[in-house]
């Protein structure tokens, strides 16, 4: 009986502890003009410190980078044996407009940018770090998901400038395009390119010995024309095969069937070319026959590269690193920064809160330090701040 009479005693204190909806209303009423005239006023403050800042200018330029096309060689390439994909393996790119955004925002690209604006004077700073934090702060670079255009779009206190900016990393893109070799056609004349210059050394220095050696018709009755030049062939390939095989073991491990494949191509060709060396007798025959191997070979070995070469360069020209600019970088009309009514508007809202906080804290304040339970707590949180 005594527990159920102390009970509802229990509830009205739980009911005095908690805090009434009127408590928080009674405090704002009673300040309604301030809580209605000091945001307003914050808020008018922030819409003339805007003025005060000087405007960012936005320009914008939009551009289709570069496409890949599939190769006019694919299918010259398969018929040339262990030469098929020799290329393509050094040449995978998985992401090509992303390599492009890449280059947009590399540092050479920010470099010549800083030089030719004279960027370092400009943002008023004394090192190029700093400058190129601050450019790229001003820039922003994006790749388009569904229509593949990329967009550069450049902020600054001047919009000439920014519209200057915007167009001239389009024109250092295409500075460094014509630098490097970046579409698969342009690395695929490039990697036969080289090998086309070694080949053709090579080959110049397999002539001189020949004729050194002295040229004998019945030499041929030793080593026929057709032998010479089907060993030749053979260990091109060969020869290729194993360029094949180095290059798709920087890129792959291997366990992979590509690796795996190559490998075996290459055993095959091997196994095959010490048998045409066996029976034709190599090392015994005169010193002619094994010197017009070696120029047939590397005859062959030119015109397999000379052939892949001509390939890269039509699929290049007919690529192109061409970039097509949809929409050229034009000195902004309006401002774009700072935005001054969603500044006061933000402003009044804030303030509006702030004081909102503070009016009802007070008012719970003083209520709690009026009861005697909470007057006591109150001192000895005081003297514990003292």
């Amino acid at each position: 009986m005594q527990q159920l009479a102390a009970m509802p005693e229990s509830f009205e204190d739980d009911e005095d502890a908690g805090i009434d909806l009127l408590d928080l209303a009674l405090p704002l009423l009673q300040h309604w003009r301030l809580l209605a005239v000091a945001p307003l006023l914050a808020g008018a403050l922030a819409l003339g410190v805007t003025y005060l800042i000087k405007p960012t200018f936005t320009s914008r330029t939009v551009f289709l980078p570069p496409q890949q096309q599939q190769s006019a060689a694919a299918s010259a390439i398969a018929s040339l044996g262990a030469l098929s994909g020799l290329a393509g393996a050094a040449a995978g790119i998985k992401s090509p407009a992303d390599q492009y955004v890449a280059l947009l925002q590399s540092t050479t690209v920010a470099d010549s940018l800083i030089d030719e604006f004279k960027l370092m004077q400009v943002y008023d700073r004394k090192y190029r770090f700093e400058t190129r934090k601050d450019l790229a702060e001003n820039v922003r670079v994006s790749l388009g998901k569904k229509d593949g255009l990329i967009t550069v779009e450049v902020d600054d206190k001047d919009p000439q400038r920014a519209a200057d900016l915007a167009n001239r990393h389009v024109d250092e893109l295409r500075r460094l395009g014509a630098q490097l070799a970046l579409t698969e056609a342009q690395q695929r004349r490039a990697f036969f390119e080289t090998q086309l210059k070694k080949t053709r050394d090579d080959l110049t220095s397999a002539q001189q010995a020949l004729q050194a050696s002295g040229f004998n018709a019945g030499a041929l009755k030793a080593e026929p024309k057709a032998a010479a030049e089907g060993y030749a062939r053979l260990r091109a390939e060969a020869t290729a095969a194993e360029v094949r095989l180095q290059t798709l073991r920087r890129n792959l491990s291997e366990t992979t069937p590509e690796v795996a494949q190559a490998l075996a191509t290459l055993i095959a060709l091997r196994s095959e070319l010490s048998k045409a060396e066996a029976s034709t007798d190599l090392t015994g025959g005169p010193d002619y026959v094994s010197k017009f191997r070696e120029f047939k070979y590397q005859e062959t070995l030119f015109e397999l590269f000379a052939r892949q070469y001509e390939l890269a360069r039509l699929d290049e020209s007919r690529e192109g690193a061409l970039i097509q600019v949809v929409d050229v970088a034009k000195p902004a009309e309006r401002k774009s920064k700072p935005k001054r009514a969603l500044a006061a508007v933000a402003t009044t809202l804030a303030a509006l809160f702030i004081l909102a906080g503070f009016v009802v804290t007070r008012h719970l304040w003083r209520q709690s330090a009026a009861r005697p339970e909470k007057a006591a707590k109150l001192a000895q949180l005081r003297a514990a701040l003292e």
